[in-house]
C-alpha cells in the first residue's frame, strides 16, 4: 500500500461535526484572538530579540522580524484556508494528511513536536531566568540552568544541575489545560491584557531614551569588534551570517520564533464554535497585532542599548537590563516588566502545551500514535493522559538542556511545518476545487510559494548544528512510522 495513501476529506469533515464524543467547543474569535497573542508574545520578544541583535542582526533586527513576519503572512494566509476549510484538531498534521498522504502527514506530525513540546520548554527555560531575575538572584545557578550551562560568578564558575523552577510552572500548567480549555483560555486573556498593556508602556516610556548612535551603523559591519560573552570569552561578527543582510536572514531564522503560536489556534479548531468564520480571524488578526508591536519593541530596544550588551549582560533579561542600565528613574518599570513577562511566558507555555497534546490527540485517533494520547477525560473532555506524558516529556528537556539551543529546534520544526501547509494549499486548489471555504488563500499560487520561499530560506539561515540535530530527530522519527505507525495506521486497516 502507498506511503502516500491519503485521508478522505468527507471523513474529517464527519469527525468536526461529531460534537458529541469529541472535543468540547467552548472558543470564540475573541478567545482565538487571545490565545494567538497569548502564545506569540512571550519568550520571542523578550528574549530572542536579544539574541538575534546581539549574535546576527544588530540594530537591523528589525528588518529581521520584517522578513519573518513575511514569511508568517504567507503562511498564515494558507492556514485560515485549510483552518477554515477543515476545522478539526492537528493543524499541519491533519492537512497533510488529506492533500500529501500518510507519510508526509506523519513527517509533519513528528516536526510539530519540535514547534510546540521544544517552544513550551523554551518558554519554560526563560520563565525560570525571569523568576530569578525577579528575585534577585536568590535561585542558585546550579538548579536553574541546565548542567551543559556555566557561569563566571563571583570570580568563581558555577555549573547548572537542572532548571526546577521550570518544570515547576510545567506541571501547573499542564494542571490547568487538564480541568478544560475554556478555563485555560480565560486565565490566558488576563495574562494577555496584562503583558501587551506592558509592552505599549516600555516602547512609549523607551522611545525617549533612544540614542541615535545606537542605531548607528543599523546592519552589523564585516569588521565589528568581537563582543564580550559572561564566561570571558569573546563572540566574532566574521561569519557571514553573523553581519550585513545576511545576519538579518540569521536574525530572521531566530527572531521567527517570536511569531510561533498564530498557528497553534488552528489545533483548537475542534474547539471553536464557528470555526470557518473565527479561525481565520483569530489566526491573521492575532498575527497583525503582534507584527506591529514586534517592530516598534525591537526598535526601542537596540536604540535604548548597544547590541554588544545582549552578549554580556542582557541576554537572559534583555529588557529588564535595557531598563535597569540606560533608562534613568525608571527602575520600578523593570520590576513590573519582569512581572509582566513572567506572566506573559505562562500564557506562551500554555498554548504551547495545548497545541502539542491536540495534535498528539489527531494522530493518536488515526492509530499513528498509541491510544492513550486520544484518552479523554471523563469529566473535562481534555486529553489529559496526552497532557501528563507530556509534561514528563518537556520537563525533562527543560530541566536539562539551555534555551538557545532548544528554541532554534522550535523555530526549524515550524518552519518545515509552515513550507508544509503551503504545499498543502497548492494541492488542495488542485485535487479539491470545489470543497466549500470559510475563507481562501488570495493570489495563488504567488502566496503559497513564496511562504514556500521565504520560510525555506530561513530554514538554510539557522546553524548547522540545529539543522543536524533537527534532520537526527527526523531520522528517528522515520523509525518510529516504519515500526509503529503504518502497521497501526486506522487508514491502513480500513482499505
Amino acid at each position: 500500500m502507498s506511503l502516500f495513501i491519503k485521508k478522505p476529506l468527507n471523513q474529517l469533515l464527519a469527525q468536526a461535526t461529531d460534537s458529541e464524543t469529541g472535543l468540547k467547543r467552548t472558543l470564540g474569535a475573541g478567545n482565538l484572538i487571545a490565545l494567538g497573542i497569548g502564545a506569540i508574545i512571550g519568550a520571542g520578544l523578550f528574549v530572542r530579540t536579544a539574541a538575534a541583535a546581539g549574535e546576527h542582526a544588530g540594530p537591523a533586527v528589525t528588518l529581521s522580524f520584517i522578513f519573518a513576519a513575511i514569511g508568517c503572512a504567507f503562511a498564515g494566509l494558507c492556514y485560515a484556508e485549510f483552518a477554515s476549510m477543515i476545522p478539526v484538531a492537528g493543524s499541519a498534521y491533519t492537512y497533510a494528511y488529506v492533500t500529501m498522504g500518510e507519510f508526509v502527514a506523519w513527517i509533519i506530525g513528528w516536526a510539530l513536536v519540535l514547534e510546540y513540546a521544544l517552544g513550551a520548554a523554551t518558554v519554560s527555560i526563560a520563565w525560570s531566568e525571569f523568576l530569578n531575575k525577579l528575585l534577585g538572584g536568590a535561585i542558585p545557578y546550579e538548579w536553574c540552568h541546565s548542567p551543559f550551562q556555566k557561569a563566571l560568578i563571583g570570580g568563581e564558575m558555577h555549573h547548572g544541575i537542572m532548571n526546577a523552577p521550570a518544570l515547576i510552572v510545567l506541571l501547573a500548567l499542564s494542571l490547568l489545560l487538564i480541568k478544560g480549555t475554556q478555563e485555560s483560555a480565560i486565565v490566558n486573556s488576563v495574562i494577555v491584557v496584562i503583558k501587551v498593556a506592558i509592552v505599549l508602556v516600555f516602547i512609549w516610556v523607551g522611545w525617549q531614551f533612544i540614542k541615535p548612535e545606537n542605531h548607528t551603523p543599523y546592519l552589523i559591519p564585516a569588521d565589528a569588534k568581537p563582543a564580550l560573552r559572561p564566561d570571558g570569552t569573546t563572540y566574532s561578527y566574521e561569519s557571514v551570517w553573523d553581519h550585513g543582510w545576511l545576519g538579518v536572514v540569521a536574525g530572521a531564522g531566530v527572531v521567527f520564533f517570536a511569531f510561533i503560536g498564530f498557528d497553534a489556534i488552528s489545533t483548537a479548531a475542534q474547539e471553536t464554535k464557528n470555526p470557518k468564520k473565527d479561525m481565520p480571524i483569530g489566526i491573521l488578526g492575532s498575527l497583525v497585532i503582534c507584527t506591529i508591536l514586534y517592530i516598534l519593541f525591537s526598535y526601542v530596544l537596540t536604540g535604548v542599548a548597544p547590541y554588544t550588551d545582549f552578549m554580556l549582560k542582557g541576554k537572559e533579561a534583555s529588557v529588564a537590563y535595557a531598563i535597569e542600565e540606560y533608562m534613568v528613574g525608571y527602575g520600578w518599570l523593570a520590576n513590573l516588566v519582569s512581572i509582566a513577562i513572567l506572566a506573559g511566558f505562562s500564557s506562551v507555555i500554555l498554548v504551547m502545551l495545548m497545541g502539542q497534546s491536540r495534535v498528539f490527540y489527531s494522530m493518536s485517533v488515526d492509530g499513528l500514535l498509541p491510544k492513550v494520547f486520544a484518552e479523554l477525560h471523563p469529566k473535562f473532555r481534555t486529553p489529559y493522559k496526552s497532557n501528563l506524558l507530556l509534561f514528563v516529556f518537556v520537563g525533562l528537556i527543560a530541566t536539562l538542556l539551555p534555551g538557545d539551543i532548544t528554541g532554534d529546534l522550535t523555530s526549524i520544526g515550524t518552519l518545515f511545518a509552515f513550507v508544509l501547509v503551503c504545499v498543502g494549499i497548492l494541492v488542495m486548489r488542485k485535487s479539491n476545487p470545489d470543497v466549500p471555504r470559510g475563507f481562501k488563500t488570495p493570489w495563488v499560487p504567488f502566496v503559497p510559494i513564496m511562504g514556500i520561499l521565504v520560510c525555506s530560506t530561513m530554514i538554510i539561515g539557522l546553524d548547522s548544528i540545529t539543522q543536524l540535530v533537527a534532520g537526527i530527530w527526523l531520522v528517528i522519527g522515520l523509525v518510529v512510522y516504519f515500526f509503529y505507525s503504518q502497521k497501526n495506521s486506522q487508514l491502513r486497516k480500513k482499505t
